[in-house]
């Protein structure tokens, strides 16, 4: 069974890309197109792994992720932050609400890909 990757971002071709990469590489892909779905679906789906952009309307990333370290099943669920911020500040927030990582947009798709498996394997 496919390992899942909750995908939240405002951009839907963000979205597909990561969508078609991640699919490719053999994982499964749930999509929310801002924080306050994607905390919908996370207490209603089972994610491997969240990646959430930082600005999204309706709830940001940051908000996102505090939301899901208070749900008992998202505690000890990586969650990488996917965004255009590269602010030494925003990443020292997005830590101390309990993001495992950070990975810069533009990205490679190969990049991607590579900190998946390392996070949470193949």
């Amino acid at each position: 069974m496919p390992k899942t990757i909750l995908c939240v971002d405002d951009s839907a071709s963000i979205r597909q890309m990561v969508k078609l990469t991640l699919t490719g590489a053999g994982y499964a892909v749930v999509q929310a197109g801002d924080g306050a779905e994607g905390l919908a679906t996370a207490r209603t789906t089972a994610a491997d792994l969240v990646m959430t952009d930082l600005n999204m309307p309706v709830m940001n990333g940051l908000d996102l992720i505090r939301e899901l370290r208070k749900l008992p099943s998202y505690k000890g669920v990586p969650i990488i932050f996917l965004t255009t911020e590269s602010d030494v500040g925003i990443k020292q927030q997005a830590k101390a609400a309990g993001a495992t990582g950070w990975i810069t947009k533009p990205f490679q798709q190969e990049q991607l890909i590579a900190v998946i498996r390392k996070v949470i394997g193949t």
